[in-house]
C-alpha cells in the first residue's frame, strides 16, 4: 500500500453526526419537543458559527456557548451546561459509518497508522472513540479544541505531524468528507486527499482532491487495489 499513515476526520467520515436527532434527544430531557422548525433555527446560528470558528474569528467555547444563548434564555439553563448535555446526547446516540469497522480493521491488520483530525469537541470525541470500539487503533487523535486553531489550518497538521514522528508526506493520505476543511486543509499541507463524497457532489476547481469515494466500502476497495 502506497500510505503508511492514513488521517481521518470523524463527523460524518468515521462517525454519523446527526445534531438534529442528538437535539430531540437532548431536548426531551427538558420536556421540550423540538421540531424541524427549531433544528432549522438552530442551524441558523450554528453553522456561520462554525465557519467562524474554522477561520479563526472565535474559540471552541464561543462557538459551544453562542449556539445554545437563545435556549439558554428560554429555560434558564447556562448555555454551557446545554452544551454539555448536547454532547453527551451525541455520545449516546453514535454509531459508526458503515464499512468503518471493516475498513479500520483491514489497515490494521496491514500495518497501516492511523489517526484522527477532528474540528469536534474533546468531550464528545474521546467518549465516541471508547464506545464504538475504535480508541485502540487511532494514534493521534487530534482535536482542534485541544490545540487552538481548526481545519483547514496548517498548524493543526503539522501538530499531526509532529505526533505521527514526521512522516514524510508523500506516505500520508487525508481523507474527510468536508472540501472546506478536511480536503482544502490536507492539500494546503501538501497532502494527498481523499474526498468521502456521500452525496455525488461537484467539487469546485479550487479544492480538487486527489481521490474520491462515495462510501468507506469503496474506500477499503481502492485502497486494497
Amino acid at each position: 500500500m502506497k500510505y503508511q499513515w492514513i488521517l481521518f476526520d470523524a463527523d460524518e467520515t468515521l462517525f454519523h453526526f446527526d445534531n438534529f436527532a442528538g437535539l430531540v434527544h437532548m431536548f426531551a430531557c427538558h420536556d421540550v419537543n423540538f421540531s424541524k422548525a427549531d433544528f432549522d433555527e438552530y442551524q441558523s446560528l450554528n453553522k456561520p458559527l462554525w465557519v467562524d470558528y474554522q477561520d479563526g474569528r472565535i474559540s471552541a467555547e464561543q462557538l459551544q456557548t453562542q449556539r445554545f444563548k437563545q435556549w439558554s434564555e428560554r429555560l434558564a439553563i447556562s448555555a454551557k451546561e446545554l452544551n454539555k448535555q448536547f454532547l453527551d446526547s451525541m455520545a449516546d446516540i453514535c454509531k459508526a459509518l458503515p464499512g468503518a469497522l471493516e475498513l479500520v480493521t483491514h489497515l490494521h491488520q496491514n500495518n497501516v497508522n492511523m489517526g484522527i483530525i477532528t474540528n469536534g469537541f474533546t468531550q464528545l470525541q474521546q467518549t465516541r472513540l471508547e464506545r464504538t470500539g475504535f480508541h485502540p487503533y487511532f494514534s493521534p487523535v487530534v482535536i482542534s479544541e485541544q490545540v487552538g486553531v481548526a481545519k483547514p489550518h496548517p498548524k493543526i497538521f503539522d501538530h499531526a505531524l509532529d505526533k505521527m514522528g514526521s512522516p514524510d508526506k508523500s506516505q500520508v493520505l487525508m481523507v474527510g468528507d468536508t472540501l472546506e476543511s478536511d480536503i482544502l486543509g490536507g492539500i494546503n499541507f501538501g497532502l494527498d486527499t481523499c474526498w468521502l463524497n456521500h452525496h455525488n457532489q461537484s467539487h469546485p476547481e479550487n479544492i480538487t482532491p486527489t481521490h474520491q469515494v462515495s462510501s468507506l466500502t469503496d474506500l477499503l476497495t481502492w485502497l486494497k487495489r
